[in-house]
Parts: structure tokens; sequence; C-alpha cells
């Protein structure tokens, strides 16, 4: 299948999405990742999102911005580059043995990234969509460790919003696909 190949060896390899349906209240689609494929570090502003794996693994990493610092001497929930601290929800592999995975627009894990460990596709259903006149444009981030006074125990991040270079490649499927 051409969405599961790699069509750049001097690139990453090129994630296709397949739209299948949108309106006000909801979209849903299928990502397609070939090996090694990686959406980046986003979020989802004001929606819920449930994920499915179909078939294949992923590494799924995800955050909720931090509510209270872990760090007793200092409350800081950004810092002066302009990253916000976030906490890990989630840092482990799936695939299409695993539950749906739910975000919530606080929690549950609304900023993430996948890496594809073999071809694999996501099933995502989002509510309400993206919508830049209503303020649910996507975001993308990098990550930075946080060190606090203790040295920092991995639990949480710096995330820096970042002008992105990800691109994939989509398909408006026709309104009578039948799967």
């Amino acid at each position: 299948m051409p969405y599961f190949k790699h069509a750049d060896s001097k690139g990453p390899p090129r994630v296709s999405y397949l739209h299948f349906y949108d309106c006000s209240k909801f979209s849903f689609g299928i990502f397609c990742l070939p090996k090694s494929g990686v959406i980046p570090l986003h979020n989802h502003p004001g929606m819920t999102v449930f994920s499915k794996i179909l078939f294949g693994s992923m590494h799924l990493k995800s955050y909720d911005w931090a509510k209270s610092s872990p760090d007793s001497n200092d409350n800081a929930l950004e810092n002066s580059d302009g990253a916000r601290l976030a906490k890990i929800n989630t840092d482990a592999v799936f695939d299409a043995s695993s539950e749906t995975v739910v975000l919530y627009p606080e929690n549950g894990g609304n900023l993430h990234c996948f890496t594809a460990l073999t071809p694999c596709a996501v099933l995502d259903v989002l509510g309400p969509p993206y919508n830049h006149a209503e303020g649910r444009d996507c975001a993308y981030y990098d990550e930075s460790p946080y060190l606090g006074s203790c040295g920092g125990d991995g639990q949480y991040s710096w995330l820096k919003e970042v002008p992105t270079t990800f691109e994939m490649t989509g398909t408006q499927m026709p309104r009578k696909f039948v799967v």
C-alpha cells in the first residue's frame, strides 16, 4: 500500500491522512504511518480526541499542562524562554490490542506525539475539530527536560511552541466509502 512506503530516503517517512468526515461537532480520519514515521508533539486545544490503533505498533508520549511545580523551591510554570511546564501523562507503546486512547481538553494527555515502530494506522475522532476562527489551531512543541532543585524525576518537561515543517499527505475519502 502506498500509504506505508518511504517516499524519500533523505527525510523522515511521510505520514498520510485519510479524511473521512467533518462537521462543526466532530471529524474523523485515519493516520497511516510507515515504520519510523512521526507525528510531532502537538496539541488539541479545547478538544476531546479518541485514538484507536487499527494495526501495527507505535510509541505514544503525551503531556498535560502542569497545574503546579513539582519543585517546592520554584513555583514557575513558565520559564524565561517562554516554555511551559508539562507533566508526562503517557510514555508507552500501543498496538491494535490496546484500549482506545482518550484525550480530554484539560487532561488525559492533550499534547502528544506518535512514533511508528512498525507500519501502523490510527483512527482519530476529534470533537470538536480544529477551527482557527474558534481558537482551535494546532500548535507544535519542542521538549526539553525539567531540572528542578532536586535534579528532576523525568515526569516533567518544558514544552516550547515552535514553527513546524511537519507535512503529511492528505486524501479526502469519497462520502460513500465503505470500510
